[in-house]
């Protein structure tokens, strides 16, 4: 818009616009707008509107110790049947406003502020993400569990399993037994996973520790901060042919199989 304006006075103000792309009504606007006087919007005050003194008044009645805990509308009403009128009940809610102290009077939880969740992998066996999910089985309200755990620098699918359950003991072996296949040393690989009660529970942080895994989770309520393994899911899932719903428990281990690409190690417990 500005170099429209400063070459239109040598182009011409059709030609100028049409170079730069601006619309030439757009262009006019500004010059209106620019010419017309500056206008004082400022509301005057109205001569029926509270003094100082009054307005202080007004809040020291609310701050006082028979009302402090009431309403403007209870304290309005409270005050008019003792035939006292000091404002209406918007104003009183304009003073305290003014003071900030317009808010929610119940005491509520105070969220903290969680970090995001940023790990970086230049190579393999760095950074594993895993996650669980369902798998529709053979009758409404059955289910089968599958377990991934990736690896995010090659996308590879380092361990997995099929199981009847959602387990915390099923999880750890299925980590454990990872670990012991890709060599994993003390201090070399972050688990990360969302909130899950598998992923959360004590007797994971143990074995996590035992093994020198870093455990990072998701935050609270984002969905969005595990994302291989969301995205792994989803292609799974989505992939043309995949089953609505699976027979046994033999045709789910299959069809992960077959789906599952890099596979190195295949654990499937029954419960």
């Amino acid at each position: 818009m500005a170099a429209a304006e400063k070459f239109s006075p040598e182009l011409g103000t059709a030609p100028a616009c049409r170079a730069f792309g601006v619309p030439r009504a757009s262009l006019y606007r500004r010059r209106q707008r620019e010419a017309a006087p500056a206008v004082d919007r400022t509301r005057p005050r109205s001569h029926r509107a509270l003094s100082e003194s009054e307005r202080r008044e007004v809040l020291d009645v609310l701050h006082g110790e028979r009302f402090v805990d009431q309403a403007p509308a209870q304290v309005a009403a409270a005050l008019l049947d003792e035939e006292r009128y000091l404002c209406s009940v918007r104003t009183m809610y304009r003073i305290l406003d003014a003071h900030q102290e317009v808010r929610e009077r119940r005491s509520q939880r105070r969220h903290p502020v969680y970090e995001k969740p940023e790990l970086l992998a230049t190579g393999p066996n760095q950074v594993w993400t895993w996650d669980i999910t369902k798998l529709k089985g053979p009758r409404k309200w059955t289910d089968y569990y599958l377990y991934v755990i990736l690896d995010i620098f090659s996308r590879q699918v380092v361990g997995w399993m099929v199981a009847d359950c959602e387990s915390s003991s099923l999880a750890r072996k299925l980590i454990r037994e990872s670990c012991d296949k890709h060599r994993i040393d003390l201090d070399q690989l972050t688990l990360h996973a969302d909130r899950g009660s598998s992923m959360k529970s004590k007797a994971m942080a143990l074995l996590l520790s035992d093994l020198g895994v870093t455990k990072p989770h998701s935050r609270p309520h984002v969905s969005n901060d595990n994302p291989f393994s969301e995205a792994q899911f989803k292609t799974l899932k989505y992939r043309p042919g995949f089953p609505q719903r699976f027979g046994c428990i033999q045709d789910a281990k299959r069809s992960a199989a077959t789906s599952s690409t890099g596979t190195t190690m295949s654990i499937t417990i029954q419960v």
